[in-house]
């Protein structure tokens, strides 16, 4: 089942047979941001923590607008939003849980969120942001966290400009193998 998120974009639940879509996004997200990584051990981490508890959700094109560029027509004109073509996401968004380590609460913990760069610049990422918001709110949480890098600048624009905050920071150090 679907709902619109914005005009002439749908969004739908993910499951667990998504799996597969969702690495392909995950090296999608990483591989734009470090080109020349090679990213296939995130199939570990889709391994370990993509199940039933933290959702997934597909952001698709309706498939009318995408022809023609005119959803807010087709929508206001028909009674039942169109279907989306649900055979190809332009974006995706996985939360996890965590536990605030202050205060003791769980909270829904962004793994990733990722638009495809032709449809970036039409609020599509701040709409996931809203949806996701709304949806933590509604199971009780209090506070969502994410983890962001440093040189992605359009996205921490964004988690600025809808309100979010450095809490901590995430502290690396790389060691030289000793042999």
């Amino acid at each position: 089942m679907s709902e619109q998120l914005l005009p002439g974009y749908f969004i739908r639940r993910g499951s667990t047979l998504d799996r597969s879509l969702l690495l392909k996004f995950m090296q999608r997200t990483y591989q734009d941001l470090f080109p020349d990584q090679d990213f296939s051990h995130l199939e570990q981490t889709v391994k370990q923590y993509f199940s039933s508890d933290t959702p997934l959700w597909w952001v698709e094109q309706d498939a009318e607008s995408g022809r023609h560029g005119d959803a807010e027509k087709l929508i206001s004109a028909s009674p039942c939003p169109p279907v989306p073509a649900s055979s190809n996401p332009i974006a995706c968004l996985w939360v996890g849980n965590a536990i605030d380590q202050v205060q003791g609460n769980r909270h829904a913990h962004i793994f990733v969120l990722y638009v495809a760069p032709e449809h970036r610049r039409r609020g599509i990422g701040t709409a996931l942001m809203q949806y996701v918001e709304n949806w933590a709110i509604q199971r009780g949480d209090r506070q969502i966290g994410l983890q962001v890098f440093q040189s992605n600048k359009p996205a921490l624009n964004l988690y600025d400009r809808l309100g979010y905050q450095t809490q901590s920071l995430w502290m690396v150090k790389f060691l030289n193998a000793q042999k």
